[in-house]
């Protein structure tokens, strides 16, 4: 009876990591679900850093989608697979400076 004990013991902490597990991927696909919803572009609106702070304002939005603004006097194409909606605002991940430097 002892070893019985020992045996349903060790297979429900063994089950443990399995249900965290499910749970945590289960949250990513639900996190990556919402990220994937597309973002209202057009001209003229703000694009925002992920630290809060403007980029700049939207120029025009290429035929693919994608926003293109201007950066020291040069046009930048942001990805649109780095742009998400924070509270309203179009928002990228990347920040200004890694914009700047884009080629």
């Amino acid at each position: 009876m002892k070893k019985f004990v020992t045996l349903v013991a060790l297979a429900t902490v063994a089950s443990a990591p399995v249900a965290a597990f499910a749970e945590t991927t289960q949250v990513r696909e639900a996190t990556e679900e919402t990220a994937a919803a597309p973002v209202a572009l057009n001209a003229g609106k703000m694009l925002y850093a992920a630290d809060g702070f403007r980029v700049a304002s939207i120029y025009r939005v290429s035929a693919e989608g994608n926003p293109q603004v201007i950066l020291n006097g040069r046009l930048v194409t942001v990805p649109a697979s780095s742009l998400s909606d924070v509270g309203g605002k179009v928002t990228t991940s990347l920040s200004k400076k890694e914009l700047a430097a884009a080629k």
